[in-house]
This record gives structure tokens, sequence and C-alpha cells, in this order.
């Protein structure tokens, strides 16, 4: 019997919708709103804001099992096959689709590219779960990515933005930015939600046991996710109110180059996967891993980075929107290429 999403994933499309909508009608009705939400910034950093986004990463990291990720060395055509896709070819796909259809558009385009750096730690349960994929496998992969995107993400970051743009006949953007300022806001957003993620499942499992843990506390902290990432995007769009006949065309812009990738890195890694002998079970939670992106760290790295104003923000609020129907089709297509194949 196929699973089935719960009723707030179910509708994740229409809440950001709203969420938009909401933020669009406060910015435009409601005089100097944009003054009163910037009045509580310190310096670069807006502090509800940042509240917000340590609350939307913290739940997805209380749910990695790390004790998982040794599974994953006993498959090791798989492992290297899902790194491969998933680190350095999906990377640099966005990359070319984001110069290749907003070249015109700087901030967005850089604001994809940030997107394509860090593969999904939080959905990608979902989607797994959705399409009767190997549990334990998605949990390995989502222990090695988390660790990764902790320790080498503004690396990465830093090489595409400042020294691939260039080779690829970028310039004059004049972003400006260090590894330092980048290795900042990943060790603010991801690395202060990780350590708490860490440290409270280690010491809830301990003193009140994995069935507390596992039926009582992530169900309680599960939602912050999706309210603080609802109330990110009512802020953001809040200080966009008078952009709002801009708006639509902008949101296309950004959803086709990001419904291809998503596209094109699913089917890659399932064919690559096919090749390389896993079963469908492991081939569904390899591929939706490469698929689907950490719009979490972008945001927040976007925001931290280039400011709560920016298209690289706005690009990153975008995401969330068009990979939700767009996995959700790909969990029927995971079905019917398990008839055909498996």
């Amino acid at each position: 019997m196929k699973k089935h999403l719960n009723f707030l994933d179910r509708f994740l499309t229409l809440w950001i919708f709203l969420a938009m909508l909401i933020g669009v009608g406060i910015g435009y009705f409601i005089p100097n709103s944009a003054d009163f939400i910037n009045s509580f910034s310190r310096g670069t950093t807006n502090i509800p804001l940042a509240i917000g986004l340590i609350l939307m990463m913290y739940p997805p990291l209380t749910k990695v099992d790390f004790s998982k990720i040794p599974i994953m060395f006993k498959k090791p055509k798989i492992l290297l096959a899902s790194f491969i896709i998933t680190w350095i070819v999906g990377p640099f796909l966005m990359f070319l689709l984001s110069i290749f259809f907003l070249k015109d558009y700087p901030e967005y385009m850089t604001g994809l590219i940030i997107i394509g750096l860090a593969p999904c730690i939080a959905m990608v349960i979902v989607w797994n779960e959705l399409a009767e994929g190997n549990r334990e496998l998605t949990a390995g992969l989502v222990g090695i990515n988390s660790l990764l995107q902790v320790l080498f993400f503004s690396l990465y970051a830093y090489f595409y933005l400042e020294i691939m743009l260039p080779l690829f006949g970028i310039k004059g953007l004049k972003l400006n930015i260090t590894i330092f300022q980048i290795a900042t806001t990943v060790g603010v957003y991801l690395g202060i939600p990780f350590t708490l993620a860490v440290t409270s499942r280690f010491l809830i499992k301990k003193y009140l046991g994995d069935k507390w843990f596992n039926q009582k506390f992530l169900p309680f902290v599960s939602p912050l996710t999706l309210i603080a990432l609802l109330f990110t995007i009512v802020v953001m769009f809040s200080l966009k109110g008078k952009m709002i006949v801009q708006l639509p065309l902008d949101v296309i812009r950004i959803a086709i180059p990001l419904v291809i990738f998503f596209a094109i890195m699913f089917l890659l890694m399932f064919f690559v996967g096919k090749k390389v002998g896993a079963e469908y079970r492991d081939n569904a939670a390899i591929s939706f891993t490469a698929s689907g992106n950490n719009f979490e760290l972008a945001i927040a790295v976007s925001i931290g980075v280039f400011g709560i104003n920016s298209g690289q923000a706005f690009a990153g609020v975008i995401g969330p929107l068009v990979e939700v129907p767009a996995l959700i089709t790909l969990v029927n297509v995971a079905f019917w290429l398990r008839k055909k194949y498996y």
C-alpha cells in the first residue's frame, strides 16, 4: 500500500504561496513595515530571522541517526556512485543551468548556484518513505551529507562563486565575498542547529529513552521547520511588497532550471544505480538524495552573506515552492520505473 503525505506536507506548496501573499500584503498595504522589520537588525543580521532560520534547520538534523553511517560502507559501489553524482555532478549541473537560464539575472543565478551546493537532509526522508526506498540507507546518506555540509559547504560556495564564475566568463558581479563570511554564516546557521540537534538527541535518548524521543519529542519539534520556513517567507516578502508586479515572472524564471535539475538528477542517479547493481529500495534512496536540495541552508547562507533583501535569498525561498510538486511527481516516476525495470 502506498504511503501518503500528512496534511501539512501535502499542501506545503499552498502554505508557501499563502505566506508569500501575506508577506506581499504586509509590505504593500502597511506603511513603514520594512523599516520596522529592519529595526531588529544588528549589523547585517536580522535577529528574529536568524532565530527562525536556526529553528528551521534544527528538526531535520535531530532526525539524523549518525549511527547508521557505517551501513553505507557495506555497499561501496552504491556509496561511490551516490557521492560522485550528488556532490560533483549535481553542483556543476546546477551551476550550468543557472548560467544558461539566469545569466541576465545575476542575483538569482548566484542564489541558484548556492541551492545546488547542498543535497537535501530533511524532506528526502519523506520522499524516500513515499517511494518505499531503503530507510536505513537514506539515514546513512543524510548523516554523511550533514557532516560534509558542516565541513565543506563554505569552501564549495567560495569555489563556485569566486573561482568558477569568472572561469565561465561571468565577470563584473562584484560579489566581494570572503570564505570567512561564508564559513561564519554556515557556522551560525548550520553549526548551531547541528550541535543542538546532536546534543539533544544524545541526552534525550540517554535519559528518557528511544521510545520517548521518537514518539514524543520528534513529533513535537517536526512542525518547527515548516513554521520557521513560512515565517521567513512572510518576512522576506513583506520587504518586497512593492515588487508584487514582477513576482510571478521571477518565480517562473527560477522554477524552470530547478525543475530540469530535479528531473535530470533523479533519472541520472536511478540509471547509474541500476548499472552498479542497486536493488530498487537502495536505488530510490540514492536517487531522491541526489535530486533534492537543502533549501533551508541555501536560504540561511543567502540571507547571511547577501542580505534579506537580496535576489539570492528570494531564489532560495522559491526552491521549496518548486521542489514539493516536482518531487511528488518523481515519487510516481519511481514506482513506474520499479514496475518497468524491477
